[in-house]
């Protein structure tokens, strides 16, 4: 606006006759009319003065108003908080309202409606202030404002009044505007009893009023007597203490009321008025106006009337006259006169023009309305002009248009308008020209329990009432409103559609009755509205449960299996008008899901928008849905449509358990009676019983039966309810379920919301990635892994092989499905060998990411199924032999990495196929073909023999069979002729094959007009010498020549062809390898034919054997073989394997004792799984290969050392077979070296073995992990010497023969097969291969397998294992012709028959589950042997169980271990202390119930009959004798089960007295002797026990040490908790809480780490220390220098490359081997050498560590703790574990102990003083104090040893052992130098002294200072200056005390030592020490009663003395 229009207020006033200027207004109201007031007038203050800020507005604000976001406090200038709660606490207090007033200095109080408004005290007051309140004066409003006192004024001025209690009484107003008492209390009831007397004379109905009330409270209809009590009460108590009276109900009337405004000048002006007809409980609903019911003239007539009255009284500011308007007789009746302004006062401005709030101001101000410009426009007159306006005669300018306003409450309409409570988010209206509205919230917002529930409100205008009906409407449609809270907006859509609303036709009572009927209802299609509840309520659900499973992983929990699962498939429920939906919800990809009822599928896609609302999809229909989950079930809006609440309906005929547990017993017999709220059911949860009860009355019907668990939720029992009529039954959905059209319910969307979700169906490759990614494919596509794998072949169907964009096509969706699984499974696949549980913790990645690869992780079957379905059509499909020029890039890289996935973990089978696949893909058949083609055509056929003999490899693949085989279809002839001689000549390597001949005699060819060509050759096998056979080819054009080939066929003339092959150039192909498949079948069966039709010619031929070659286009032929041996039928074992390879790995041989089942096959091996056929179930998979590469003496060491690594290679392959899934059998390698050893002959079969020998030992020490994680027990080889004829060698070793080499020469028959072995070393004979075995090996296999079953391995196996691991170690020092010849003697420790332990070898025919050896080992460090006593759990017998047998053996053995001071080793792998039952009572004891015949009425006690009883030996049973009928019964008292075989060896309390026994002595063992255990399995209970009583743990990561199992923990609980053992003792449990000592990952390596840790451990526990040669000299320097700052400690001890360069440690190079490393980082402990001498290391990492605290799986709330710790400090685990540490190398290792001290000092903060920092410290000095051996404590350069550091480790703590050393730049001492400045130098205070006698400037300062002269300034300021300085100096002060030469001055340490020559130092003093401890403890043993001390003393005296002597003997020379 411009300038020059604008006003001050006060020129406003005084412009139009004002008499007071209000600026400052204080608003004493909330919600809607504190909005609309605040609104209303800036808008006036704009537009007349042009400005809004010439009004100030002071709101008040509850705090319920402030959390509630309120609109009008952001709208006010300022806001004064007021209390919170009821408004008589705020709004509706006068005292406050007055006080504020007064504070804030307010010119007026605006009060609207409700709260203080109607109370005249509030005037009063404000009066007294000078304050202008906007509303009448005290007495108008207390006479007028009262609704009994306004009707007998309205009564005594003759207005028409209805029937009331007051009829007649009449009173004239007093000059305070008071009526007198008399009259009003006449007008008032007193009490129930007047009302009645009242209602007996107008008579029902009539409407009970409180005059204070208003707004639909304190008002009350009445029909009957006991309605009017009712009534009467409730107004009471609504409207506390007001006069209450009584009218007639007035029925058929309308509602009118006119809107009144008075000046202070006498006039009043009526502003027309509305039609409020529709009411809710007297609470109005729409209000409109101008009233059209009424004619225009009597409406007049009323509004004169209403003036008049309020003339009479003075009556200022906003009114309104209430009247009751009969239609029928066109009657008004006054109802009340409202003395404020009401809420639909809007109404009034629509048609008016009129602002009512800016009027009301106005008037305030004292300006006449015939002055108020809103006024003069509305009598159509000049708004600037000042003439007089009668109000009663002057005519108003009638509107022209109507008004129709809606109350937007927070009511629920489907709960009777009750009011609801909540948040609102945020309201959506648009206004429009014809629409506007306001509204009390903001986004956001809430409407709290205090605030009304009024929150909005809309008005609609148009020239008509039906315009502005359907505007209204329109309106109401397109608002949105989300938030907690209800609102009836869609309800009030269908009621302005009703035809009484329409028509007009309607009176206050229509909308009650139309609530009470019901009868109007939000109309929509149910079917769809409960389709969308149902994709709400599965939104919710997967988003509530993402949230949990997310919130969940933050923590560093691992979500279940089960809580995944209830992700993606789960049920939702919809109840809707007594009929339930019940839908399976299975999600088919994050935002897609497929709902099914009744077997009819629904897919929904849902896109959440920010706003909270979902989009959903489905089909061609989009639809807007929001919602939530309420009290009163799921309240669903779809926009547009309507709102609905799908009820929470319990049926109460299903009782169901409300919590998870396990069912006790029901209370009552299935089908009894039970009452309404009586206990049916017991349940335990927690270890607690608990009843549950039934709702409702009936007869129950049981479900499960006692002992089932149950969870939340699930049905325990039916009933059949004993009155169903008093109960709401729900009836299930049953019929066929279906959507509308899109068109009938669903509004359409605009394009950018439609395109959000696309409408296109799911992909083959979209159905693929969503099985890939965890979820179900679409129902169209189906859902299992089969279905899956037949989706896969979609990908290929339709590819055109000489099309290469197809191809390329398929390519790529073969890299996108790939790389998906890559992208989810890769993380995984890293963590495979141990690190499973650890899912959480090392994943880098956001929660969100790992849950979508861990949803992905669950469903890894059916993803390896697609993957390797992908893989398998990629092989045999026509892609990669297509015209594609390039493999993509991206697809080999997958490859690849599948390829070097593990082979655990479920991976095996996508590994194995991508390994193949890319050994297939290094060159396309079809450009290795065209090569080959060229080379046949160029090589003439003299040299074909030199080619087709070609070892070399380009050579070899050049001639392979596959690519041969595809030349026989060539064109060219002369290429025919010569790929059929080559496939002779490779196919017959190793034969002696000769005369190669085309057969073209005419009678051959003639008879056989089908053949392209014919071949003779003969042959003989290799090593024999008689008559060589003969072989015939003959090459058939294509598939198509078998029936002639069946009518007509002339054999070549030879009188004998031995073996006949058929091939085959051409065959049908097809491209799907499972279709593929079908075709060979079919080929197959007639090849069969063939051969069944020639079989007699065959035989005539003498033949014996048929190969049949089927050449397919595009990829590798097919080989059927058919044997004269089997009847002439395909040998189907050998199907694809080239003719002669069976033979030469000699699988017939095999098969005389084995059924094969083929795994994999090659050109020239074979891979098979044989079944015994003696036994029928011991499993052996044989990897049996040949070679063709030439041999000499000189290679064939290192070739049998390569070919047994190939070997492995294939084995290893073959080990990943699906087949072989779950199934642990040894394995068996074979190799045979056709082409014989050149040079040699029959003398040099014993130099063969030697080297076979030399090459497997090494092979052994190499790779001796890998042979046991393959599970070979026997390897094989067949060498040839050169001689002639050639001579067979083979060559054996077995696992339990040590792998020692031995070797038989071969006796062959006719064809070449071996038929007896001689031992060439003992000249033996054998006529069997199972012979050659040692008959202990025939007795393992079932075990081990057992053993392999349960992740460990067969315990009579570990001592083969340590010969493994010694050989190792030796070889790393010496030669392999220089290690002992038996590294282990294991003699086995049993039990005779008086339970003394013997030496007794069992060769693993024991009958108990623990094992034991004495075992003499021949290690570097003792090479002609020490002892040890290995003990171990056998588990393949009763699971490895501890039973009282078990418990006795390990205690004896034990006890010899400790009787010889040798060490003692235990294995463990087994179940815990026995359990069981005494199996011989089962079958006798009988049982005596409560009722016979309802058992579930319990038993009273367990029996056994006379005659069973004295069957039973004594002792057996305790029991007493009863009589029953005659009958004799002992009662069972205590089943005891002496005397009976199935106790013993324990099966309850007597074997945990056994494990009591065992834990003591594995106590005592580990103070008196050396103990280690190696967890190779599980380890449960006792088990566990004894790995910790035994101290020293090594620990295979499948190896877990466990209390209990994970099912018992979840049983307990009642819920899964843990998914496995891992969780509970794995070695993420147990390496971080120091149990475990070390990790290894299989057995052979935790054998070689008992070794290894026993190379520092002495002979027996009175030995010194192991010495051995060392490979560093002693006198080395030490490289690697600690440094000040950080450092790996490690470098220090064992060095490091740095480089490229090896930077030597403290330790000997390699020796360094460090223990403990998860635990107690802070400190690093390990066991080295130092010039050969073992030592053990204590050290210290001066690097921050981090100590990682998992989250609990039984507490979801618990989270992972990651806590840091500081290095150089001790925490609480380092403390323990150097204590721990320390005990260990004391107790029966022996060692000498170094500790590299470089400790600041322990923490000292709460946490860690909490956690017992103070007792393990502790802990250090008592290790100290007790240990017995050399203690060498040396702080290293840069190190410091401080305070509670230096005081655990003081030599003097034992200063028999301990000496301490420092190096030369260590520091030792109480604290830090900054620290100890501070004490040392009193906080700066002498730090200033020294700057004043050091610093020049100061003393001159000083001196100046005594002269007089003021120097303050600068001195402060030069000591300012020089503080830091000199602060330095204090420190470096301190520093010079903790310095070496101080230390050594006084004597806290012997010597200051430098770093480099630090090692020879203390090397040597070491040893001496060693020896001279050695020597006094063997005097002590040797003396009795000689004391450490005087031995030692002694020892030192006769030291010194020798070396005087030595000195006296020098200076004598």
């Amino acid at each position: 606006m411009e300038a020059s229009n604008r006003q001050t207020i006060e020129e406003y006033v005084n412009k139009h006759g004002g008499r007071r200027v209000l600026k400052r207004i204080l608003i004493a109201n909330n919600g809607m009319a504190a909005t609309k007031a605040i609104m209303s007038m800036r808008q006036w203050s704009f537009l007349e003065l042009g400005s809004q800020s010439e009004l100030e507005f002071i709101a008040m604000a509850s705090k319920d108003d402030l959390q509630a976001n309120a609109e009008f406090i952001r709208l006010a200038d300022s806001y004064v908080e007021v209390p919170a709660g009821k408004n008589t606490f705020n709004y509706a207090n006068v005292d406050l309202i007055v006080q504020i007033a007064k504070e804030q200095r307010v010119d007026c109080v605006w009060p609207g409606w409700g709260h203080a408004s109607e109370n005249p005290a509030l005037p009063l007051a404000l009066a007294e202030l000078g304050i202008t309140f906007l509303g009448p004066t005290a007495p108008v409003m207390h006479a007028l404002g009262d609704k009994i006192a306004s009707t007998i004024l309205a009564q005594s001025s003759k207005v028409p009044c209805i029937p009331w209690n007051g009829d007649g009484i009449t009173a004239e107003i007093q000059s305070d505007g008071s009526i007198p008492q008399e009259p009003f209390k006449a007008a008032c009831l007193q009490s129930y009893e007047e009302a009645l007397a009242c209602v007996r004379r107008i008579g029902y109905p009539v409407v009970l009023k409180a005059s204070e009330g208003g707004g639909g409270k304190g008002i009350r209809k009445c029909t009957n007597d006991e309605e009017l009590k009712t009534g009467w009460e409730q107004v009471c108590a609504e409207v506390v203490g007001s006069p209450i009276f009584m009218m007639q109900l007035c029925t058929g009337a309308r509602h009118l009321e006119v809107q009144l405004m008075g000046d202070e000048h006498g006039q009043v002006v009526a502003l027309i008025g509305r039609d409020c007809s529709t009411q809710r409980r007297f609470q109005k609903i729409f209000e409109e106006g101008p009233p059209t019911v009424a004619d225009k003239d009597d409406f007049r007539e009323a509004e004169k009337a209403a003036q008049r009255l309020a003339m009479s009284v003075g009556y200022r500011g906003a009114g309104t006259v209430e009247y009751l308007y009969k239609p029928d007789n066109k009657g008004f009746y006054f109802l009340e006169l409202n003395p404020r302004l009401q809420v639909e006062h809007p109404v009034t401005e629509g048609i008016t023009g009129v602002n009512v709030p800016a009027l009301q101001l106005q008037v305030g101000m004292g300006i006449p309305l015939e002055r108020v410009p809103d006024i003069r426009r509305f009598y159509g007159i000049d708004p600037a002009g000042d003439s007089k306006i009668d109000f009663l005669e002057d005519k108003y300018v009638y509107p022209q248009r109507h008004v129709i306003a809606a109350r937007i409450t927070a009511e629920n309409p489907d709960d009777a308008f009750r009011p609801t409570s909540g948040t609102i988010e945020r309201v959506r209206f648009q206004s429009a020209p014809n629409v506007w509205g306001y509204f009390s919230i903001g986004a956001s917002g809430s409407i709290h329990e205090y605030a009304d529930s009024q929150f909005g409100h809309l008005f609609a205008t148009g020239p008509t009432r039906e315009h502005a009906r359907k505007a209204l409407q329109l309106a109401l449609k397109n608002i949105l409103i989300v938030g907690e809270i209800r609102n009836p907006t869609e309800y009030l859509v269908e009621l302005a559609e009703t035809k009484e609303f329409k028509d007009n036709t309607i009176d206050t009572a229509w909308l009650d009755n139309l609530i009470a009927q019901k009868s109007v209802n939000v109309k929509f299609n149910v079917t769809d509205m409960v389709f969308y509840g149902a994709c709400l309520k599965s939104f919710l659900h997967m988003k509530a449960a993402k949230a949990e499973i997310v919130d969940g992983i933050k923590r560093g929990h691992l979500p279940l299996e089960t809580t995944l699962s209830s992700m993606q498939s789960f049920q939702v429920e919809i109840a809707y008008n007594s009929v339930k939906y019940n839908f399976q919800v299975t999600c088919t990809s994050p935002d897609t899901v497929t709902l099914t009822i009744n077997s009819c599928s629904l897919e929904a896609r849902f896109r959440e928008q920010p706003d909270g609302s979902v989009y959903v999809r489905a089909g061609e229909r989009v639809a807007q849905i929001s919602g939530v989950e309420e009290p009163l079930g799921t309240r669903l809006r779809v926009e547009g449509i309507a709102t609905v609440t799908f009820p929470k309906v319990r049926d109460p005929s299903e009782l169901r358990s409300d919590f998870n547990g396990k069912l006790v017993r029901y209370l009552h017999a299935d089908g009894a009676d039970i009452k309404e709220g009586e206990p049916f059911v017991e349940l335990e949860a927690m270890k607690m019983i608990m009843s549950l009860r039934s709702e409702v009355a009936g007869k129950i019907h049981h479900t499960l039966a006692p002992g089932a668990i149950v969870g939340a939720g699930d049905l325990l029992a039916n009933l059949t309810l004993a009155d169903p009529s008093k109960v709401q039954m729900i009836k299930a959905y049953s019929e066929p379920f279906s959507l509308s059209s899109p068109g009938n319910s669903i509004s359409k969307k605009s394009a950018s919301a439609v395109d959000l979700l696309s409408a296109a169906g799911p992909s083959t490759t979209d159905a693929l990635q969503a099985i890939l990614c965890g979820y179900s494919a679409p129902p169209q596509f189906g859902a299992t892994g089969s279905a899956a794998v037949s989706i896969v072949q979609n990908l290929f169907k339709d590819i055109d092989e000489n099309d290469s964009a197809s191809m390329s096509e398929a390519l790529e969706e073969c890299c996108k499905l790939l790389g998906t699984f890559l992208d989810n499974e890769r993380y995984f696949a890293g963590l495979v060998g141990g690190d499973e549980t650890q899912t959480v913790k090392r994943f880098q990645g956001e929660p969100e990411e790992l849950l979508s690869k861990i949803v992905a992780h669950t469903a890894l079957p059916k993803a390896i199924a697609i993957v390797s379905a992908i893989l398998r059509s990629l092989s045999d499909g026509p892609v990669l032999e297509g015209e594609v020029s390039s493999l993509p890039k991206q697809l080999v890289d997958q490859l690849t990495e599948l390829s070097k996935f593990p082979g655990a973990g479920g991976y095996a089978s996508v590994k194995l196929l991508a390994s193949q696949l890319l050994t297939q893909m290094r060159k396309p058949l079809s450009l290795r073909r065209e090569e080959v083609h060229s080379m046949l055509i160029n090589t003439p056929r003299k040299e074909l023999v030199k080619v087709a003999n070609a070892y070399d490899t380009e050579r070899r693949m050049y001639f392979g069979l596959d690519l041969i085989s595809s030349m026989f279809s060539d064109p060219d002839g002369a290429v025919r002729n010569k790929a059929a001689e080559v496939y002779i000549m490779r196919t017959y390597r190793g034969y002696d094959v000769s005369d190669i001949d085309v057969v073209d005699s005419s009678d051959v060819t003639t008879g056989t007009p089908s053949a392209a060509l014919h071949l003779m050759w003969s042959f003989s096998a290799p090593g024999v010498t008689t008559m060589p056979r003969k072989g015939y080819v003959i090459v058939l054009p294509d598939f198509n020549c078998f029936e002639s080939l069946k009518k007509s066929w002339t054999f070549p003339s030879a009188p004998e062809i031995s073996d006949l092959h058929i091939l085959v150039a051409k065959v049908p192909g097809e491209r799907s390898a499972m279709k593929r498949e079908e075709v060979v079948t079919s080929l197959a069966d007639k090849c069969q034919e063939l051969i069944t039709v020639v079989a007699d010619k065959l035989d005539a031929k003498k033949a014996d054997y048929v190969d049949v070659l089927l050449a397919h286009h595009g990829h590798n032929p097919t080989h059927l073989h058919f044997l004269k041996s089997s009847g002439w039928t395909e040998e189907k074992a050998y199907r694809n394997m080239r003719p002669t390879l069976p033979h030469l790995i000699e699988l017939p041989v095999v098969e005389a004792n084995y059924t094969l089942k083929p795994l994999q096959r090659g050109r020239v091996f074979a891979l098979d799984l044989g079944v015994s056929k003696a036994d029928k179930k011991t499993e052996i998979v044989f990897a049996r290969g040949a070679s063709h590469v030439p041999l000499t003496t000189d290679s064939f060491e290192e070739m049998a050392y390569n070919d047994l690594l190939t070997s492995c290679d294939f084995l290893e392959r073959a080990l990943l077979h699906p087949a072989l899934d779950k199934k642990h059998p040894q394995c068996q390698v074979f190799l045979h070296v056709v082409p014989p050893i050149a040079t040699t002959t029959n003398r040099d079969l014993n130099y063969i073995r030697v080297l076979f020998g030399t090459a497997l030992q090494r092979f052994v020490a190499d790779h001796s992990s890998r042979l046991e994680l393959l599970r070979v027990s026997t390897i094989e080889m067949k060498v040839w010497s050169s001689s002639s004829p050639p001579k067979p060698l083979r060559l054996v070793a077995f696992k339990t023969g040590r792998w020692e080499a031995l070797g038989f020469e071969e006796k062959l028959d006719s064809r070449g097969i071996p038929v007896e072995w001689t031992n060439i070393e003992s000249g033996l004979k054998a006529d069997c291969l199972e012979k050659l075995k040692p008959a202990v090996e025939q007795q393992r296999s079932t075990k081990r397998q057992i053993a392999r079953a349960a992740g460990s391995t067969y315990i009579y196996d570990f001592p083969a294992l340590m010969r493994n691991s010694l050989t190792k170690m030796w070889m790393q020092y010496t030669t392999a012709d220089k290690i002992p010849e038996s590294l282990v003697e294991a003699t086995e420790l049993a039990l005779d028959d008086s339970e003394e332990l013997v030496e007794k070898e069992q060769h693993g025919q024991n009958k108990i589950g623990m094992v034991a050896w004495k075992i003499l080992m021949r290690s570097p460090e003792y090479p002609a042997g020490r002892e040890i006593v290995l003990i171990g759990n056998d588990i393949t017998i009763k699971g490895g169980s501890f039973g009282t047998t078990e418990d006795l053996l390990f205690d004896k053995a034990s006890k010899l271990a400790r009787a010889k001071g040798i060490p003692r080793i235990y294995i463990a792998c087994n179940s815990g202390a026995r359990i069981g039952g005494v199996d011989e009572l089962k079958s006798l004891v009988k049982v005596s119930w409560v009722n016979k015949d309802d058992p579930m009425k319990g038993f009273e006690y367990i029996y056994l009959t006379d005659e069973d009883f004295k069957k039973l030996p004594e002792e057996s049973v305790a029991s007493h004798s009863i009589t029953v009928n005659g009958e004799t019964r002992h009662v069972l008292d205590a089943i005891i089960g002496k005397n009976l075989a199935s106790t013993k060896g324990g099966i309850g309390v007597e074997c945990l007295q056994g494990s009591g026994l065992i834990a003591g002595e594995t106590s005592r063992a580990y103070e008196e002797t050396f103990t280690l255990s190696y967890a190779t399995g599980r380890s449960v209970g006792i088990g566990a026990y004894l790995n910790r009583l035994g101290q020293r743990n090594i620990q295979m990561v499948k190896g877990p040490m466990i209390l209990t199992g994970p099912e018992p923990l979840n049983k307990l609980m009642g819920k899964q908790i843990y998914t496995s053992q891992d969780q509970l003792g794995g070695p993420h449990i147990m390496v971080p809480n120091g149990v475990t000592h070390q990790l290894v990952q299989n057995d052979q390596d935790g054998v070689e780490a008992i070794v290894r840790w026993l190379s520092f451990v002495p002979a027996t526990v009175t030995s010194l220390p192991p010495m051995i040669s060392a490979k560093d000299s002693i006198s080395r320097k030490v490289q690697f220098k600690p440094i000040k700052g950080a450092y790996d400690p490690r470098h220090m001890l064992g060095g490091v490359m740095i480089d490229g360069e090896w930077v030597s440690g403290w330790c000997d190079e390699g020796s360094f081997h460090e223990y403990m490393a998860g635990w107690g980082k802070t400190v690093v402990v390990g066991r080295g050498r130092c010039g050969g001498l073992p030592v053990g290391i204590i050290s210290v990492e001066t690097r921050s560590c981090e100590k990682h605290i998992p989250a609990d799986p039984q507490e979801p709330t618990s989270r992972d703790v990651i806590e840091m710790q500081a290095g150089q400090v001790w925490y609480p685990d380092s403390a323990y574990k150097t204590a721990q540490a320390i005990r260990d190398f004391n107790h029966g290792e022996g060692l000498p102990l170094v500790i590299f001290a470089n400790w600041r000092g322990f923490s000292g903060g709460t946490r860690d003083m909490f956690a017992e920092v103070l007792k393990y410290g502790a802990m250090i000095v008592d290790a100290l104090v007790e240990y017995k051996h050399p203690v060498t404590i040396y702080i290293p350069p840069n190190g410091e040893l401080r305070g509670g550091a230096w005081v655990v480790l003081d030599p003097k703590i034992n200063e028999e052992v301990i000496e301490m050393f420092a190096d030369q730049d260590a520091r030792g001492g109480i604290l830090e130098p900054p620290g100890a400045a501070e004490i040392v130098f009193k906080k700066d205070k002498q730090v200033i002294e020294l700057m004043h006698r050091c610093d020049h400037v100061l003393k001159d300062l000083t001196a100046k200072k005594a002269a007089g002269e003021d120097v303050a300034a600068q001195l402060k300021a030069r000591e300012k200056l020089l503080l830091p300085l000199y602060q330095q100096v204090s420190q470096e002060y301190c520093d010079l005390h903790d310095r070496c030469p101080r230390m050594k001055s006084l004597g806290a340490i012997r010597e200051g030592l430098t770093w480099e020559d630090s090692r020879a130092y203390l090397h040597w003093r070491i040893r001496r020490r060693v020896q001279e401890n050695g020597a006094a403890k063997k005097m002590m043993r040797t003396v009795s009663g000689t004391s450490y001390a005087k031995a030692s003393s002694f020892i030192a005296s006769m030291t010194a003395s020798a070396v005087q002597g030595v000195a006296k003997g020098s200076e004598d020379q």
